[in-house]
């Protein structure tokens, strides 16, 4: 090994050599080729500049792939491959910089410790018999540099005899070297730090300064560095200043000095090459952060540091529950929910197949407490598997089945993919609301179904405009209804029944948690006009609202505390619904319990015109109605905020028209929704169906 450093050292020792010859100072010479290095190596500093430069260029799309497979090493590495290999990144290069340091390093260090190998020429001979007179280890590295400061004392002299060199070669040798400064502002650069103390113990210091500096001014400018989390920003950092400490410490002075320069150098090249090649130029940072947003937002997924030792056990009970799910073959049939509370929206729909069929149902939840596990307990053709959202990404790439059916909106596009390796998979998208599929979701959530389960025709004009408008495939589209719609109504009918007869008439006002709902815009007039003798209101917030804005919702209570009792209740407690079901009229915003109410109780809905709830900005593009506005004018009445001085005699007329009202919600509910009373049997007629074909399909 150390014949093989002496050959690499030796062009960089003629190097040293000019330098030390052209400036007859150790130290300067040092500093200078430090930045003659740095210039000879320009070339290869300006290509990995330009590759850092790619690299960051390519990094929203190397993030959306990981956005794309998350959870799929393999998957996440081959389409990584393609990109380097299409846009000509060499990820290598990257280390090209930390070997060029390190063969640059091991060579000073190798010349400072053999200056009479690289600076005088002196034969490897004579510099150990010089030792050996010594009485050196001729092991020890610094024992030329012994040598040197033997000559310099003057217990080597030119008439000094030593066997094995030749008198003209030492009287040759002592002019040379007591020629040789190895002073730098005052100190010996040969020195060892830690063995001199006093001045010495600064250069430790100014080594780590200057590695400091050069890493904060990287991870503040370097185009790749500046893009690097915070743990290798300042890991690196950490790591550099310890082995700048370490250098200043324990190895002569002149490393150290080396060490400085060149992180000085490092420093003004990195701002030069910023100036002539600027990054800005070339990297689209608008989209470098919406990447990095795409996939924080993933990462974050399923977060809780609650409860340390519940983690534990539910990453044991998901190994177990994953390597469970892809044990069983021939899946047929496979329902994912995100939570416990989405279990609703599939309960009428799993027992209408189950009394039609033997079919095993493979349920995936992401909530370790779903309420399936215990439904499953008494039903073994539900199998349920507890899959974190993060590990249901590559599960649902990974998926092979003949359908699967879910409520999540947005499939293919957020998180949650289609199979890459079943391309046959039937995806049905189970509804969750009774409203409309473009104005309250966002554009395009829906596209990537197969098959959409209509709650009402308004669904069927809204999916086929869509498709037609943006000149999308057909999807099928089933009459299915919504089997929920059944339950809200004898759970009001229940409610209503057990309900004590009042002289108040009771009002319910329900704002959503939006930005300008009920709550923030107005609710000091709506108090202020209805809390009497002859109303008893009910103020219930969303439960967002009071998770998200806690202060908010106790500042308003406060300040009505002294009017809360018999005319006014501000309820906060959701485990119930008998306030809901129990009012004789509803004011809201854009709360999606509105026709829930309506529809349940057969009772009107005062809607006050807040700005509107909405997460597709381009849903009048496609020419329907939304029916969360076509309802607002059937259920009740609409009021914009600036009309609430009328709101007492609104809340009148509709009472006094209660009658009249409940005929006519029943109407519109009755027109609103498909297969009333029949929608679960709907939806697993078609199920079925479809399965059959499919394993007609495989036999043949």
């Amino acid at each position: 090994m150390d014949t093989l450093i002496y050959y690499i050292c030796i062009p960089f020792g003629i190097l040293m050599k000019w330098c030390w010859q052209l400036v007859g100072n150790y130290g300067l010479a040092i500093i200078l080729f430090t930045l003659a290095t740095k210039l000879i190596l320009l070339p290869i500093s300006v290509w990995i500049h330009k590759n850092s430069i790619l690299m960051v260029k390519i990094q929203p799309q190397i993030n959306f792939i990981k956005v794309k497979f998350y959870g799929d090493g393999d998957m996440i590495a081959d389409e990584q491959s393609k990109l380097f290999k299409k846009e000509k990144y060499r990820p290598m290069l990257s280390l090209v910089p930390l070997l060029i340091q390190i063969i640059l390093l091991m060579a000073v260090v190798f010349i400072i410790y053999h200056p009479l190998d690289y600076l005088f020429g002196i034969s490897t001979d004579v510099s150990s018999a010089l030792g050996q007179y010594l009485g050196l280890n001729l092991e020890e590295s610094s024992f030329q540099l012994e040598v040197i400061r033997a000559i310099h004392d003057g217990r080597i002299a030119a008439s000094t005899v030593v066997d094995g060199v030749a008198p003209e070669t030492m009287a040759a040798l002592c002019d040379a070297v007591n020629a040789f400064d190895m002073g730098f502002l005052g100190l010996d650069i040969s020195v060892v730090p830690s063995v001199a103390f006093g001045g010495y113990l600064l250069v430790p210091v100014v080594a780590g300064v200057s590695a400091w500096l050069l890493c904060f001014t990287q991870n503040m400018s370097n185009v790749i560095q500046h893009e690097q989390g915070k743990l290798s920003k300042y890991g690196l950092m950490a790591v550099s200043v310890g082995i700048s400490l370490y250098l200043g410490c324990f190895v002569p002075a002149g490393i150290a000095l080396y060490w400085v320069a060149s992180n000085i150098f490092a420093i003004i090249q990195m701002y030069a090459l910023n100036a002539v090649i600027n990054p800005k130029k070339y990297v689209d940072y608008d989209a470098l952060e919406e990447s990095r947003r795409a996939l924080a937002e993933l990462e974050s997924l399923g977060e809780d540091n609650s409860d340390k030792q519940k983690q534990r056990e539910n990453r044991a009970r998901e190994r177990k529950d994953y390597k469970k799910f892809f044990g069983i073959v021939n899946k047929h049939l496979v329902i994912y929910s995100e939570k416990s509370g989405f279990y609703k929206y599939f309960k009428d729909l799993i027992e209408a197949l189950q009394k039609r069929s033997n079919i095993v149902i493979h349920y995936i939840t992401n909530d370790p407490d779903d309420v399936i596990f215990e439904v499953a307990k008494s039903n073994a053709n539900i199998k349920p598997y507890y899959v974190s959202i993060k590990k249901t990404i590559p599960l649902m790439m990974k998926l092979e089945a003949d359908i699967v059916v879910m409520t999540t909106p947005d499939f293919d596009k957020m998180f949650i993919k289609r199979s890459v390796m079943k391309k046959d998979i039937e995806y049905i998208y189970v509804p969750h609301d009774m409203m409309s599929v473009h104005m309250g979701f966002r554009e395009g959530a829906l596209d990537e179904f197969d098959t959409v389960f209509c709650t009402g025709e308004h669904v069927e004009r809204e999916v086929r405009a869509t498709e037609k408008h943006y000149g999308l495939r057909e999807k099928t589209l089933v009459r299915f209804g919504y089997p929920l719609a059944d339950e809200l109504v004898e759970s009001a009918e229940r409610v209503m029944l057990e309900a004590k007869a009042s002289d108040k008439k009771e009002i319910l006002i329900a704002p959503s948690w939006q930005e300008d709902n009920l709550l923030d815009s107005c609710i000091d007039k709506l108090i202020d006009a209805l809390v009497c003798d002859e109303y008893h209101i009910t103020v219930r917030p969303h439960p967002e609202y009071v998770k998200r804005y806690g202060a908010r919702m106790k500042a308003i209570t406060e300040k009505y505390a002294d009017k809360v009792g018999e005319n006014l209740t501000f309820e906060l407690d959701f485990s119930g619904n008998k306030s809901i079901y129990s009012s004789d009229l509803l004011i809201t915003d854009w709360s999606g319990i509105a026709p829930e109410f309506c529809f349940a109780t057969k009772r009107p809905a005062i809607f006050i015109n807040t700005q509107i709830k909405c997460l597709n900005p381009n849903w009048e593009n496609i020419g329907c109605e939304p029916v969360e506005i076509a309802l607002r004018k059937k259920l009740g009445v609409a009021m914009d905020k600036d009309e609430l001085d009328e709101i007492g005699n609104r809340v009148a007329e509709l009472l006094e028209n209660s009658e009249e009202y409940k005929q006519r919600i029943t109407d519109v509910f009755e027109a609103h929704l498909f297969n009333h009373g029949k929608a679960a049997d709907a939806g697993a007629k078609y199920i079925l169906s479809r399965l059959i074909e499919k394993n007609q399909k495989d036999k043949k």
